[in-house]
């Protein structure tokens, strides 16, 4: 398998190393318009090569450095600064996807390829990439909350002291702040959230599942306080991602992608199985009425951001 990643900042390198650590791509394309720091990342990560998997790892500033890749990883694009927040980054980052992509199919199997897309505001990315490349949605999948629910689990796991492995609960809609848990689905090892803090005596009052959504919306902010920017997580996010689509595990992953048609359309992030074709099928959760009315105000937020822009660029 060869991987193209295109942006190697931060985030794009932190993305390259997990890649390479999954053992699954014999050959890594690392493309950044500044080819030096292109080809001290690629000199970097050689080295780790040496004590780990042996991926051929390549640096490019050319588009033809790609061809043959399989699935291509959108990382570029400006990161958010401390009091940002992902929609202020919707008209920088929307050049430099109508940049990206009419080159990155220029130059791949438009019949194969999967494009993975981490740049934010993420699910807007998703629909300005899948509408210019004109793949189909399925082939064009967004990391969504896929780490939103990991923070989700982590939190619980630790309020509930059990390993975040056997939960079974999913952030919702936007990767954004308008995200919500759908709390009505969470299970604990089969058993419904509610059962479980029973049987356990492990009381989660509505307060605490209100902190734990809190904690969980304001998870980037904090970090990006204290670090600058957010990598370890999402690179995870992507090599798990990249992971199943390379061996068809078909797993459920809250990924974004666009469903709907017309103005109807929009990239959210749902329950979906993942496979080696992309996303399968998308499911409908249990959720009760105040859980459905918070996905329809971020299909809602989505949307109006895509249309905003849409006025603003001609995409």
């Amino acid at each position: 398998m060869k991987v193209a990643i295109i942006g190697i900042g931060t985030v794009g390198a932190a993305v390259a190393t997990a890649v390479k650590n999954t053992g699954l791509v014999h050959e890594i394309v690392l493309f950044d318009r500044d080819n030096l720091r292109s080809r001290a990342a690629a000199e970097d990560l050689g080295h780790a090569v040496a004590f780990s998997w042996d991926v051929k790892i390549t640096a490019v500033n050319n588009y033809r450095g790609i061809r043959g890749c399989e699935i291509v990883i959108i990382a570029a694009g400006a990161n958010q600064k401390p009091g940002q927040t992902r929609t202020d980054l919707l008209a920088a980052n929307a050049s430099v996807i109508a940049d990206i992509i009419p080159r990155v199919m220029a130059n791949v199997d438009s019949k194969n390829v999967k494009i993975i897309v981490v740049t934010n505001p993420l699910d807007v990315m998703v629909m300005l990439a899948q509408k210019i490349s004109k793949l189909p949605a399925a082939r064009v999948i967004g990391t969504g909350t896929m780490l939103d629910s990991a923070r989700l689990r982590t939190i619980l796991s630790r309020q509930l002291s059990v390993s975040p492995q056997s939960i079974n609960a999913y952030v919702l809609g936007e990767h954004g702040d308008s995200s919500f848990v759908n709390w009505t689905s969470v299970s604990v090892g089969a058993i419904p959230l509610d059962d479980f803090c029973r049987q356990t005596k492990s009381p989660l009052s509505c307060a605490a599942r209100a902190t734990i959504e809190r904690r969980v919306q304001n998870a980037a902010y904090e970090i990006i306080q204290g670090r600058g920017a957010t990598w370890d997580g999402i690179a995870g996010a992507v090599a798990d991602l990249l992971r199943c689509i390379i061996n068809d595990e078909c797993r459920i992953m809250t990924v974004s992608t666009v469903m709907g048609a017309g103005r109807d359309s929009v990239a959210i992030s749902l329950p979906r199985i993942v496979g080696a074709n992309g996303v399968v099928t998308t499911l409908n959760p249990k959720m009760d009425r105040t859980e459905n009315a918070k996905l329809r105000r971020t299909t809602k937020i989505i949307r109006d951001n895509f249309v905003r822009l849409q006025k603003s660029y001609k995409a």
